[in-house]
């Protein structure tokens, strides 16, 4: 025990010292984890007997990362998906496994061998990809949705996959021996497999054990979760929420074990269920801490894992055999993308997010050696390819940043722009969460808008609910011109990017100085440099939200609704003027901590605010 918990201090510490170091780099956490796990494993040899303890304990980062994006996705939204997850995702499994089957056989390996082989590196890794398309903000582009969309086809493809390879296992299985022949056992195999429900069965009663433990997953989520949670609920005991949560994800996937299926595929099935559930933000609060700790434990546990051992015996073939996997992947990618009309940044990052093969190929590695479909040095091979091909995943994710921005630069975009035909008293620049609702009230005051956005989805989305947009950038002067720049009498700035508005605020001033510009401001330096562009009126925006919240606050701290309007108010015009004032104060590329006149000024004001406060508190007093 004491060793295991010397070894799970030094997995820690390797994370705490390299993920911020990579982050910090722009390599992502991943790939800092990755690194951490390669240093204290095969580097330093700090990883004991322990090792694989750990990793088991880890793996449960994955099983719980599946079991809330089931928990975000009901029966409904999976329905909706049908066409990308039958058709982009069913076709990725095919043709990949068709592709490095066929390969495979090239190198002299029988047919069932191949197969498996094929459908081992047809997954790819649910793990790392949706971690890293999460932390650069992916996950809702159109390419970031067809990834998630085939890693959920894979996911669901484990079970028929798992119920398939007990049919391709031979009398005595091919293994490769140490010279890189490939023979036949002449001993049966011992998996030493314990605690299983399917050892000794034929391939039909796996298959048929597998299902029955699918089924009963579903029907315990559907009929068994409430009244669990109601009779915790009875105890008002914070923790035992927790504790329940634990419980069902660990024998979930104590059951999948048993069965020889992935854990983390029975928990996402078990979090589908119980996505319509009234508990599903109690159980995602609950799991979601854990979740992030040993999700990085799991990567750690694959760096240390690689056997440099076995790769410095062989190291071309290695190196070649997960590049040609690669490059299968992502030409079958490649093509996919061209044939469900992926174009641009979408297509790359459909492309090289999904190249590499998946943590879910070490289970169906290990089930594989269990039914006797791989030998054992087989196995550590092809371990050995999945667990550098992931390892370069990081870096092609890069290679896609580096795509991604010489797209930007060379193109106006993945789809051709519309042709703005109308024009309007107030030009809208941008249709998100703060642009959607200035336009709804400006035209249902009876004023026309001309909205442009350069996301097609938001565009297309506005247009099923009845609102012309058109898709294109809002700072090109052409577009602006074709919405009545000229003319307008008001241009609402609400895009994302500070320095895009900025761009646009400076560009409007410049070509109609009478024109009234109100911006949306992302913080306060924003503020100064919009008001530096030539902006009339800028909005925070999150402030008038805060002091609508303040205001709730005052109420039920014993102010009445007049006296806390009234707070409200002054607080308002106070800081309006202070902003005013504060600008001339603020320096370009100085930070406002290292501007001391500006910190005294603000720190003069916001005594001037209190005193003011207090002013108008005892004239209220004398008054009553």
């Amino acid at each position: 025990m004491e060793s295991f918990l010397f070894q799970a201090t030094i997995y820690l510490g390797a994370a705490v010292l390299a993920v911020p170091l990579a982050a910090r780099l722009g390599l992502g956490s991943v790939l800092g984890y990755l690194a951490a796990g390669i240093v204290i494993g095969p580097v330093l040899g700090l990883v004991g007997s322990e090792a694989k303890d750990i990793q088991h304990f880890a793996e449960f980062g994955v099983v719980m990362m599946l079991f809330l994006i089931g928990l975000e996705l009901e029966p409904r939204a999976l329905w909706d998906m049908r066409r990308r997850l039958i058709g982009l995702g069913g076709l990725q499994l095919v043709l990949t496994t068709a592709g490095i089957m066929g390969a495979a056989m090239l190198l002299d390996f029988d047919l069932q061998t191949a197969l498996a082989i094929g459908l081992i590196f047809a997954l790819s890794s649910t793990a790392i990809v949706l971690q890293t398309l999460a932390e650069k903000g992916l996950m809702q582009t159109g390419g970031g949705r067809s990834v998630f969309s085939v890693l959920l086809t894979q996911d669901i493809a484990v079970i028929p996959i798992l119920a398939l390879l007990p049919l391709l296992a031979t009398a005595t299985p091919l293994v490769m021996a140490e010279d890189g022949s490939l023979e036949r056992l002449t001993e049966p195999h011992d998996t030493g497999h314990a605690l299983s429900l399917v050892d000794g069965l034929p391939g039909w009663g796996v298959t048929l054990v597998t299902l029955g433990a699918v089924i009963a997953i579903v029907l315990a989520g559907v009929f068994l979760t409430r009244p669990l949670f109601r009779y915790i609920h009875q105890a008002r005991l914070r923790e035992m929420y927790t504790a329940l949560a634990l419980l069902m994800v660990v024998s979930i996937a104590v059951l999948m074990s048993m069965v020889g299926l992935s854990p983390a595929l029975g928990t996402f099935l078990a979090g589908v269920v119980l996505a319509n559930s009234e508990f599903r933000h109690e159980l995602e609060s609950d799991l979601e801490p854990f979740k992030g700790l040993l999700l990085g434990l799991f990567f750690i546990t694959v760096g240390a894992g690689i056997d440099f051992e076995l790769l410095a015996q062989r190291p071309a073939f290695i190196m070649s055999a997960t590049a040609g996997v690669i490059a299968i992947k992502g030409i079958v990618l490649f093509g996919l993308s061209f044939l469900f009309k992926m174009k641009g940044k979408d297509r790359w990052l459909f492309t090289l997010g999904l190249a590499q093969a998946g943590e879910f190929g070490f289970v169906l590695v290990s089930f594989s050696l269990q039914q006797g479909v791989l030998g054992q040095v087989l196995s550590s091979t092809v371990l050995l390819i999945i667990a550098m091909s992931m390892l370069v995943t990081p870096l092609l994710f890069i290679v896609y940043d580096q795509l991604s921005k010489r797209i930007s630069q060379h193109s106006d975009g993945d789809h051709e722009h519309d042709e703005v035909d109308e024009q309007g008293t107030v030009i809208v620049a941008g249709i998100g969460r703060f642009g959607q609702i200035a336009n709804r009230l400006v035209q249902s005051a009876g004023f026309s808008t001309v909205v442009i956005d350069n996301d097609l989805a938001t565009v297309q989305m506005m247009r099923k609910f009845g609102f012309r947009g058109f898709f294109g950038d809002p700072t090109r002067p052409d577009l602006l011109g074709a919405a009545g720049l000229d003319d307008a009498k008001v241009l609402i700035v609400a895009i994302d990017e500070k320095a895009s508005a900025i761009k646009l605020v400076a560009y409007a001033r410049k070509v109609r100085p009478d024109l009234h510009i109100i911006a949306r401001a992302h913080d306060r330096v924003h503020v100064y440099e919009l008001y530096a562009a030539g902006a009339n009126d800028i909005v925070r925006e999150l402030f008038d939200s805060s002091l609508r919240a303040g205001r709730y606050a005052l109420e039920n701290l014993g102010l009445s609704e007049f006296e806390a309007a009234e707070a409200e108010t002054m607080f308002f015009e106070h800081d309006r003027a202070n902003v005013r004032e504060l600008a001339d104060l603020w320096k370009p590329g100085i930070p406002l901590s290292n501007n001391p006149e500006y910190i005294a000024r603000a720190k003069e004001m916001n005594n001037d605010l209190e005193t003011a406060f207090a002013a108008r508190q005892d004239k209220v007093d004398d008054a009553g």
